[in-house]
């Protein structure tokens, strides 16, 4: 009988936590996309001539912060990256005298998959959980309710410039890393792999396409907002303290990450039934 209680309690618990999981995916999914929405009412007023002006300044300067500042670990990354793509690629290949189709393999590989995710990830780590930070610490100091006491929207004046800065940043960031590691690539195996710079390039252009490029631009923008979006959520609903500003930044590179993979898969589906790929 003890037994049939635990199993049950067991399975009770599991159902809870199961249940608590759910409620927050949905949660957050609200959330963000209410924030997002938001976000874009605020570009309509200012578009239909309502004299609303949305400090372009203070988004430049959000772009400097999470996205210049990102650039050198943008680009180190992606360096690494393409040089292990084409050393990985390389013994298998020359097995089958297709050495330089290394040059095809990465350029696909690289403007349609690993150049956004890349620099998503890294803006996660670097942009993300100090955009919860700060803001959570705004909200636990109760700045936030010093601005609604101005009648100033919180929305406008602190999560528009930061999530239009993360998805501008983030695309830009993309293109560079999609040149820095066909670049690298493109060095070693060209330096130690005896393929020639030309056919290097030929096998590069005639793989790609406008379409990898913008469909990875695309992936890049998407995750750049849902960046802000999710980055800007967990911090306005801090609570408790410090310990409430050190778990919205925990949350915000661990929500996003998964996000960007699980959109990351949807866009391939979407672009496979396209015939985009």
């Amino acid at each position: 009988m003890a037994r049939g209680e635990q199993r049950n309690s067991a399975v009770i618990g599991g159902l809870g936590h199961l249940g608590r999981a759910s409620l927050g995916l949905f949660t957050l999914i609200g959330g963000t996309t209410r924030l997002t929405g938001l976000v874009g009412r605020w570009y309509w007023r200012s578009s239909a001539g309502s004299g609303i002006r949305l400090g372009w300044p203070a988004v430049v300067a959000q772009i400097v912060r999470v996205g210049v500042r990102s650039t050198a670990i943008v680009l180190l990354v992606s360096s690494c990256i393409g040089l292990i793509l084409a050393i990985s690629m390389y013994p298998p290949l020359a097995e089958l005298g297709q050495a330089n189709k290394i040059a095809n393999i990465v350029g696909i590989a690289v403007f349609r998959e690993m150049g956004p995710i890349i620099s998503a990830v890294v803006l996660t780590g670097y942009a993300g959980a100090s955009i919860a930070a700060e803001i959570g610490t705004m909200v636990v100091g109760e700045e936030i309710e010093a601005l609604e006491a101005h009648a100033l929207d919180p929305v406008r004046f602190l999560v528009l410039p930061r999530l239009t800065a993360t998805a501008i940043s983030l695309v830009l960031l993309t293109i560079l890393a999609d040149v820095a590691a066909v670049a690298c690539s493109c060095a070693v195996s060209v330096g130690f792999f005896d393929i020639s710079l030309n056919v290097y390039i030929d096998n590069t252009l005639a793989q790609l396409s406008a379409t990898d490029f913008f469909t990875g631009l695309l992936k890049a923008a998407t995750f750049g907002i849902m960046l802000g979006a999710i980055a800007c959520y967990n911090g306005l609903k801090v609570s408790g303290g410090a310990a409430g500003v050190g778990k919205a930044t925990t949350d915000t590179v661990v929500q996003t990450i998964v996000a960007v993979i699980i959109s990351d898969l949807i866009y391939g589906a979407v672009f496979l039934q396209l015939g985009w790929t």
